[in-house]
């Protein structure tokens, strides 16, 4: 993104595409060339396995939210950070992007019901998958 990505969220939020407490832009405007590659491939989410290594996070789980995000959860939303978040999930290996705020807190509620080591691997299998073929990725 570009070093001004932050300032310019709050010109953007008319173009939010998705509802719900968080932003998602197809063609974001602040994301570099390089940026839209990177996303692509997940290639921005190595990084967190430090942060599985620390303990503060799991592989798989729910996605962790923006603190900004957690302030717009009603009491019901707040059911997803029941478990520790992860890097890959549910919602992102099922509907990626093309999904709202609500579709994705379902698929995370179905992850939190189901979770195990055989659910873990299908979902760590298909995230591979995901990340070479850059499906569903803006």
């Amino acid at each position: 993104m570009y070093k001004d990505a932050d300032k310019r969220l709050s010109e953007l939020r008319e173009q939010n595409e998705i509802a719900g407490a968080m932003f998602k832009m197809r063609d974001d405007p602040r994301v570099t060339k390089i940026g839209k590659f990177i996303r692509k491939h997940s290639i921005d989410e190595f990084p967190q396995f430090l942060n599985v290594f620390l303990g503060q996070m799991s592989v798989v789980g729910p996605r962790p939210p923006l603190p900004n995000e957690v302030a717009e959860y009603t009491e019901y939303d707040l059911q997803r950070l029941a478990v520790k978040p992860g890097i890959t999930g549910w919602w992102q290996v099922t509907d990626r992007n093309d999904t709202d705020f609500d579709g994705m807190f379902r698929r995370d509620l179905e992850y939190i019901a189901k979770r195990g080591v055989v659910t873990d691997l299908k979902i760590v299998l298909l995230t591979v998958v995901e990340v070479f073929t850059g499906g569903g990725a803006c």
